[in-house]
């Protein structure tokens, strides 16, 4: 099975993400998670924000674990040396590639971008770095600079070059095209960044795995700045099960890493979101109901089985006599046909005022209530 790299970026892209702040605890216990899920590289941080963020650096480092430790940088010497202090293996050094952001942002040119690749990738060598050259805005730079990049970094020593979609502005086939070309004309290992602006961070993704990239970047539950980076849940089952494609994560583990990220982030996840959402394995409609009891495979498309996870079925507007009258039976009540056809009444009834569907004793009153109603009815009638 062909297979490829995350480089997660939880615990620093997904930190960036505005009112969220990691505790040091809070990042060792990711970071550890991540491990032990399968991750197989993580960017821990930013070393120019500060001795306290080197130190946390330093202290995930010291965990000793079975995978490689990034340092995001600025392509700066101030910055490549807070990085080589603090342990890692690996360092992206960051430039902005589009030409925009080369004038605007650092008033500088291309001709300095190149230089200071050539410049900085050796001391990072020297340091006993590997270098990974981060394209920021890659998607709005021009293709043959962007050649010229993955030259310049590759003839100094890098080992990476990451394709930023920093904007979120790419869509699938252009994500293709571009990697494709990147591809043919680098040895460079390949890393697409992803970011969810238009809601194609894991489409973007898949489309740059597919066109030769080597390595991808994920965060937990999509978290990250504005709307957030490819999720890796999304992204390893995708991958897995769409493209035959393996990233070493134990599916089984995404669960627990989720809920650990949620928690510390502040952010929850959607009762809909795809892979770790609460229902994206619940069933209401009486129709998928019925094909979902008959063989799973009609109506499953992912297996909750992958994640230790099961489908659940629920009452509600949209639900059928068959899946009502199996609810009961759970109860040990048995419908007739009358009873089924009242009961279904009371319930989709309930559902639409009260926003969900009725639990255990909700439907043991609802039951009472019809027999006695019916008590009363045939009493009158006598």
């Amino acid at each position: 099975m062909k297979s490829v790299v995350i480089d997660d970026t939880t615990l620093r892209d997904g930190e960036q993400s505005a009112g969220v702040a990691f505790t040091p605890e809070e990042k060792l216990s990711i970071a550890k998670q991540l491990a032990e899920t399968g991750v197989k590289e993580l960017e821990v941080g930013i070393p120019a924000m500060g001795e306290e963020e080197c130190e946390l650096m330093r202290s995930i480092v010291s965990l000793r674990l079975p995978i490689r430790l990034l340092a995001w940088a600025r392509l700066t010497e101030c910055d490549l040396l807070a990085a080589a202090g603090t342990g890692v293996h690996m360092v992206d050094l960051s430039v902005p590639a589009s030409d925009i952001q080369i004038g605007k942002k650092l008033q500088k040119d291309r001709a300095w971008v190149l230089a200071e690749i050539a410049r900085l990738v050796p001391l990072a060598r020297e340091k006993n770095l590997e270098v990974c050259i981060g394209c920021e805005d890659a998607s709005r730079a021009d293709n043959d600079f962007l050649y010229r990049i993955a030259e310049a970094a590759s003839n100094a020593g890098a080992m990476r070059l990451r394709f930023a979609d920093t904007l979120g502005v790419l869509e699938p086939f252009s994500v293709y095209s571009r990697i494709q070309s990147l591809r043919e004309r680098t040895s460079l290992q390949l890393e697409m960044h992803a970011h969810d602006d238009y809601g194609l961070a894991t489409a973007n993704t898949l489309a740059a795995v597919k066109a030769g990239a080597s390595h991808i970047n994920t965060t937990v539950n999509g978290l990250g700045e504005r709307a957030g980076n490819a999720p890796l849940e999304e992204c390893v089952l995708a991958l897995k099960n769409l493209h035959a494609i393996d990233t070493g994560v134990d599916t089984r583990k995404i669960p627990k890493l989720s809920r650990m990220v949620e928690k510390a982030s502040g952010r929850s996840v959607s009762w809909q979101k795809s892979v770790v959402g609460g229902g994206v394995f619940t069933h209401e409609s009486g129709i998928h109901v019925d094909g979902l009891i008959k063989d799973r495979k009609n109506y499953e498309g992912l297996n909750p089985e992958e994640l230790g996870r099961n489908h659940s079925l629920v009452l509600g507007k949209h639900s059928g006599r068959h899946q009502l009258r199996s609810s009961y039976k759970k109860l040990g009540i048995a419908l007739t046909d009358f009873e089924a056809s009242n009961l279904l009444a009371r319930v989709r009834k309930f559902s639409t005022e009260y926003k969900r569907g009725p639990d255990k004793g909700e439907l043991y009153n609802f039951y009472r209530q019809m027999q006695d109603s019916l008590a009363m009815y045939l009493g009158g009638s006598l």
